[in-house]
């Protein structure tokens, strides 16, 4: 809810994020970065995105593209160690129509599943039910990227 009724004109939140070293932050490259998603659908859930404002997949430079498919790989890698999940949702929404809450910021969500898992709370129940603090997440991923 802090999302949705939130009415912000501060800008970007994942160009603010990149660039105020935010505790999202969890990586930074030259043409990208990753992030913990503020709200997430499970624990570990991340956000890769590029560092340069665009909406459009299709006006990613192939470094862009490059460095991103790279952060994502190394992100599984890290969240496989670190987290142990089952599975893995990876995803992005272009555009509202498609369900991107910051459709302005391409953004790649990648999230950890595990068998059994609780994704099935905020359909039902408007609750979400995330056992780990985002901070402890953070700290258990940052040494995979140093």
């Amino acid at each position: 809810m802090e999302f949705i009724e939130k009415k912000s004109s501060d800008g970007c939140v994942f160009c603010l994020a990149t660039n105020d070293g935010s505790d999202l932050l969890i990586h930074k490259t030259e043409n990208s970065t990753i992030l913990l998603n503020k709200f997430p659908y499970n624990n570990g859930h991340l956000l890769i995105a590029p560092i340069r404002h665009t909406a459009e997949l299709t006006e990613l430079t192939k470094a862009e593209a490059l460095d991103i498919h790279l952060l994502t790989t190394r992100s599984i890698k890290a969240l496989r160690e670190v987290m142990k999940p089952d599975g893995f949702n990876l995803g992005v929404n272009l555009g509202k129509a498609a369900g991107a809450g910051i459709a302005d910021h391409i953004h790649y969500h990648i999230v950890p599943r595990w068998a059994g898992d609780i994704n099935f709370m905020p359909a039902i129940g408007e609750v979400k039910v995330i056992p780990e603090h985002l901070e402890a997440t953070r700290k258990k991923l940052i040494p995979f990227f140093t």
